[in-house]
């Protein structure tokens, strides 16, 4: 059914007809209109046979997923930024438990400074923790990974993130084709764990593991993961086929197939990135675009496969690995290793800066002529930063970094020095 609806609305409807058994929540923007609609349902008996948990911190929150989700109950939360940071733990923990959980995390920047705008920092930064992690381009896709999220995991008995665009599709509306409780039921099975808390077969999870286990536990979770890949397109299909649409997947390309240059990326901004190719191929730029669904684990094979007759790629992020550059890059530069083509890093849109298709065409034809540095910073205020590094070198205690930029950028009163 078509429905002109909020992105967190979207995601707790689809959430909603998956079943979930506990719901675990604690408020933080820009998540909060997710676990707030699906309180409502529960209170409302909308959402039958589910408990919902109000907890006092994020790391009860998946704490408590944790529990549930060990005595065999389908669990669902979902957090951002500092809310993932101060799960961390927990989120380690329920991967190393091997527990189905599905999280939302709607992306947000990591303080300090405080941002609550949109990059997608807070779940990279949890990239190595044993997680599956699928990127949401539309509120359209957001809804149906998470459908395909609860399948996923339940089989491999790994926990997930799905991870959509904080207040850029977390508070967007738009129409979205909500699926019916019957569709759903006939894609995602009943609830069945691979592994459950038994009064009668008493067992202990969480146990110490020393150096004649530990490694092969560690692989043991990697092994899944590359099961997910081959996995992650066969569900994908099989939603497809009740769905009546793509979506989901490791994946997708866009004009790619003679393209020259490629840009890579995942989330929203890939819309706009398509509506500026659309433009440069209509001036006969053959320029195409590669989309990242599946971060982890990453789909080495098939990012290979898809730059292969291309002569560079543009990796567009929204993360950044202070001391080195880009974080989404180094895993696609890791998958085009020997193949000869010339790589770009471009970071951009960090703490919800905006990210314009007149900055776009500008960035593109550079990176055609190959006059990109090897990591490049779209449109970042060079006088504002050469103005900090030379108040540095001329006063040992030149004050806060964050403070004082805003105070040249005219946000707060100004200062003499």
């Amino acid at each position: 059914m078509l429905k002109q609806m909020e992105g967190s609305r979207a995601v707790a409807e689809a959430v909603a007809l998956c079943r979930p058994e506990v719901i675990c929540a604690y408020p933080i923007s820009p998540q909060t209109h997710i676990v707030e609609a699906l309180g409502e349902m529960v209170k409302e008996g909308a959402l039958a046979s589910c408990e919902f948990i109000n907890v006092e911190s994020e790391f009860a929150a998946m704490s408590v997923a944790i529990g549930a989700s060990a005595a065999g109950a389908r669990s669902y939360t979902a957090t951002a930024s500092q809310g993932l940071l101060y799960m961390a733990e927990a989120v380690f923990n329920a991967a190393g438990l091997g527990l189905p959980i599905v999280m939302t995390v709607a992306n947000r920047a990591i303080g300090a400074p405080i941002n609550i705008w949109n990059d997608h920092s807070d779940a990279l930064s949890q990239r190595d923790s044993g997680w599956l992690q699928l990127f949401a381009e539309t509120n359209q896709e957001a809804l149906d990974l998470h459908i395909q999220a609860f399948r996923l995991a339940e089989e491999l008995s790994l926990p997930i993130m799905v991870c959509m665009d904080g207040f850029i599709l977390t508070h967007a509306f738009e129409r979205v084709d909500m699926p019916t409780q019957e569709q759903v039921d006939a894609y995602l099975p009943a609830y069945s764990p691979r592994q459950v808390l038994d009064p009668d077969e008493p067992v202990s999870i969480g146990a110490m593991v020393g150096p004649e286990a530990f490694m092969e536990v560690r692989y043991l979770a990697h092994a899944k993961q590359m099961e997910a890949l081959k996995l992650i397109p066969a569900y994908a299909a099989e939603f497809k086929a009740v769905f009546g649409r793509d979506s989901g997947g490791l994946m997708h390309t866009y004009r790619s197939e003679d393209a020259e240059t490629i840009i890579v990326a995942m989330g929203s901004v890939l819309g706009t990135i398509k509506d500026t190719v659309d433009e440069m191929r209509d001036s006969g730029h053959r320029i195409g675009v590669l989309g990242i669904t599946c971060f982890r684990p990453f789909p080495v094979a098939a990012v290979a496969d898809a730059l292969r007759q291309a002569k560079r790629f543009v990796v567009l992020e929204k993360s950044m690995a202070i001391g080195l550059g880009g974080i989404l890059a180094v895993n696609v530069r890791m998958a085009v290793t020997g193949m000869g083509l010339k790589g770009y890093t471009v970071v951009a849109g960090l703490g919800g800066r905006a990210i314009t298709m007149k900055s776009l065409h500008a960035l593109f034809r550079q990176g055609e002529k190959d006059e990109l540095e090897p990591v490049t910073f779209l449109d970042l205020d060079w006088k504002a930063v050469n103005k900090q590094l030379e108040r540095e070198k001329a006063h040992r205690r030149s004050g806060p970094v964050a403070e004082a930029l805003l105070r040249d950028v005219g946000i707060v009163g100004a200062r003499n020095y």
